[in-house]
């Protein structure tokens, strides 16, 4: 029989018993949801606010400089800068400036919290939403220049009266398995010539039935290459030596976040391997990889030529391109780094 989950009075002696514990890892260590923890300390550093864009968005951009954070089980993303140029969308909102590019999907943006906690570097805070999982869509963590009587705002404007500091989730989606359609490859690769934009790729997989990981797996040379697990590694080193900038894609099924830059500085820690630069980290689970692709579409820009790592559910770890110039999506550098990958070896279910 399983055991009772822990009360919100649980969880708040826990996170006194652990004070220096990631929310993330006490989270799974007391098989809570992230959000269940958070809504745990609710009246303790811990205030319930609107989650969708249309508000959070224009409140974050009054913060001044902060630090933007998305993940999901295998890749984190994080950038320094400010929220500015909010486009909404009933579908899909968007957040577009140098520093922070965000592409957001409101119907994952369930749960909200201002979030304040007690370390020994002083009073951290942040805002942080969910889904309705109780996962964790995306964070905002001010910094020491953050205008904190905007801050005292948002906690104010944007507070939700009479929310349960025991929270309610729902199960988790299960992510997608591969959908494949050997018999539809050679229309596959017909209408992949047709291309002449990378968005269009995912309803050409919807027409035919099939998804991003299974048409990789089918359509073949030269649209796709499969690369060892290692090549993911080995193109962030390239990135790094050749000092050319590239495009990173980091998110979860409520929000993309996206880098463009060079990489000056690569720390690996066990199994992570770490971009640490100044105005952007990104920390990769590398032992999380379990497929790599070499995947070229056409576009009206040139070639546009990606690595894409998936874990061993399928889902979408990260994606790697070029950073665009003058216009084109082809750069000769990345081209090179990307032939020069290991190819893989392995069988594919």
């Amino acid at each position: 029989m399983n055991s009772a989950p822990p009360s919100a009075a649980e969880i708040r002696q826990a996170f006194q018993d652990n004070p220096k514990m990631r929310e993330r890892d006490l989270a799974q260590k007391l098989n809570v949801a992230e959000a269940q923890l958070v809504a745990a300390r609710i009246g303790e550093g811990v205030t319930p606010i609107a989650a969708h864009p249309d508000q959070l968005m224009p409140a974050a951009a009054t913060l001044s400089e902060v630090m933007a954070l998305t993940r999901n089980e295998s890749c984190v993303s994080e950038k320094v800068g400010i929220y500015d140029n909010f486009h909404s969308g009933k579908h899909a909102s968007m957040i577009l400036t140098r520093e922070i590019d965000l592409r957001m999907f409101p119907a994952h943006w369930v749960h909200g919290f201002a979030v304040e906690k007690e370390t020994d570097a002083g009073l951290k805070r942040s805002l942080q939403v969910f889904d309705k999982a109780g996962d964790a869509i995306h964070k905002i963590h001010l910094r020491e220049g953050s205008d904190l009587a905007a801050w005292e705002k948002i906690k104010s404007d944007l507070a939700i009266e009479g929310v349960s500091d025991t929270l309610q989730v729902d199960p988790r989606t299960p992510v997608e398995a591969p959908k494949s359609r050997e018999d539809k490859a050679n229309e596959l690769r017909q209408e992949w010539d047709k291309m002449t934009d990378t968005h269009q790729f995912l309803r050409v997989c919807s027409k035919l039935k099939m998804n991003r990981l299974g048409a990789y797996r089918v359509v073949g040379t030269p649209y796709v290459r499969a690369l060892a697990n290692e090549a993911v590694d080995q193109m962030l080193h390239g990135v790094r030596d050749s000092g050319i900038d590239f495009m990173s894609f980091v998110g979860n099924q409520g929000c993309i976040q996206i880098h463009n830059g060079p990489i000056k500085t690569l720390k690996a820690f066990g199994p992570w391997q770490n971009i640490l630069d100044p105005g952007h980290d990104m920390h990769l689970r590398l032992d999380h990889i379990a497929e790599v692709y070499a995947v070229e579409k056409p576009t009206q820009r040139g070639p546009a030529l990606s690595v894409e790592a998936f874990d061993t559910r399928g889902y979408l770890i990260a994606q790697f391109f070029p950073m665009a110039r003058e216009g084109r999506d082809y750069r000769k550098e990345w081209r090179e780094i990307v032939e020069g990958l290991d190819t893989s070896d392995k069988e594919l279910a």
